[in-house]
């Protein structure tokens, strides 16, 4: 072997980050130094989330969409040369509140009379830190009013709990959030109480707070906060969009209220930070959420097609099952209830990266352009964070 070909196999150095985020960087050391606070252990990106290889998952996974037609406005920019990964806040739960709006103003605590302002003042879940967003998902009354009672979903959890007013925020907290799956957490069965009176001064027309497991099989969280950041707002209505357009053929793609079993709700939430980075986004998933976290699409013989299970299972089943019939073999699975197994946190999200996003991230759980776009998340099956 020579000298040059030797060289020429050495892995390629660490990308180091631009100047002006290595001193943002660098003072946050200092200030971890002088408070005592222990300094992050990042996992490796692939030790978290194994990144797309086109020997395994198939030339796909090289190339951006081909038939995407759509594109963010003229002037669209976003910052790309910051290191992404291993920079974000950690969390250990997080609350989406349903409020049937899509914007809402700088900081949702001060939306005036909402559950996210009781939050604000609340005192902090005993569990770690808690993540709030409010959501364009629909409320009950499907209004955007206030003092109506909503809905909200705990995650890791993906626990659904009806009724939520401010009054009760309290008590979500003490009650079911404390007692929740965090992002820390092994995984295992989740215990909750299915229903828990409600303070009187709170709801008269509804006495309990009623929790459910989510119907999804996985989730994901676009940023359309344009109150915050104008991209934001241009971005998840087209993000959306295409996503819908490659779920949908799947059998996958579920609108704002719809309650059927399975597939993957789309949602738009509030800031999450890194607005510069838009597009962000959050994908939770449920543990080999659609069986597909083992298949190696580069290795399937002629013929052979990727099978998705729940689709597989409506197919076995005669067709699609009813509702009422949808309910009910989820309720007898909620014993087995795990919640999510992992959020993949994305950012400078394009249109054309939606197909392989679906492919590979959400049926999957890879990343395809981890150097670029990965921010963080967590695994709750390998017991690691990126913070």
């Amino acid at each position: 072997m020579t000298a040059d070909s030797a060289t020429s196999q050495q892995p390629a150095p660490a990308r180091q980050p631009p100047l002006k985020q290595k001193v943002t960087l660098g003072l946050k050391s200092l200030l971890r130094f002088a408070t005592g606070e222990a300094a992050p252990s990042t996992p490796d990106p692939a030790g978290l989330f194994p990144a797309t290889d086109p020997a395994v998952d198939g030339e796909d996974c090289t190339h951006d969409c081909e038939s995407c037609h759509v594109s963010y406005p003229r002037g669209f920019k976003v910052e790309t040369d910051d290191l992404l990964y291993g920079h974000v806040k950690g969390w250990s739960t997080h609350v989406i509140v349903a409020t049937g709006k899509s914007d809402w103003v700088r900081d949702v605590e001060d939306e005036k009379g909402s559950v996210m302002e009781a939050f604000g003042e609340a005192t902090s879940p005993t569990n770690g830190r808690l993540m709030l967003s409010a959501s364009n998902i629909p409320t009950p009354s499907h209004t955007s009013n206030y003092s109506e009672p909503t809905t909200v979903i705990l995650l890791p959890a993906f626990t659904v709990v009806e009724n939520v007013t401010p009054a009760a925020v309290p008590l979500l907290i003490s009650e079911y959030i404390n007692h929740a799956p965090t992002s820390k957490s092994p995984l295992g069965p989740i215990t909750l109480p299915r229903s828990l009176p409600l303070p009187l001064s709170s709801l008269p027309d509804a006495q309990q707070l009623l929790a459910r497991p989510s119907p999804h099989r996985a989730l994901i969280l676009l940023c359309s906060h344009r109150t915050r950041d104008a991209r934001c707002g241009q971005s998840a209505p087209i993000l959306r969009k295409e996503l819908e357009r490659h779920l949908r053929p799947l059998g996958l793609f579920r609108d704002l209220d719809d309650e059927r079993p399975g597939g993957v709700g789309v949602y738009f939430i509030n800031h999450v930070g890194g607005h510069k980075y838009s597009a962000n986004m959050m994908v939770y998933r449920r543990p080999d959420a659609f069986g597909l976290d083992a298949v190696a699409r580069g290795k399937l013989g002629p013929g052979e097609e990727v099978r998705i299970k729940e689709v597989e299972e409506k197919k076995k089943n005669g067709g699609d099952a009813t509702q009422e019939e949808g309910k009910k073999e989820d309720d007898d699975d909620d014993d087995d209830d795990v919640g999510a197994a992992q959020c993949i946190w994305l950012a400078r999200v394009r249109p054309e990266d939606c197909e392989n996003i679906v492919k590979y991230t959400v049926l999957q759980g890879k990343v395809v352009k981890p150097g670029s776009q990965l921010r963080g998340g967590f695994d709750r099956g390998k017991g690691l964070m990126s913070w």
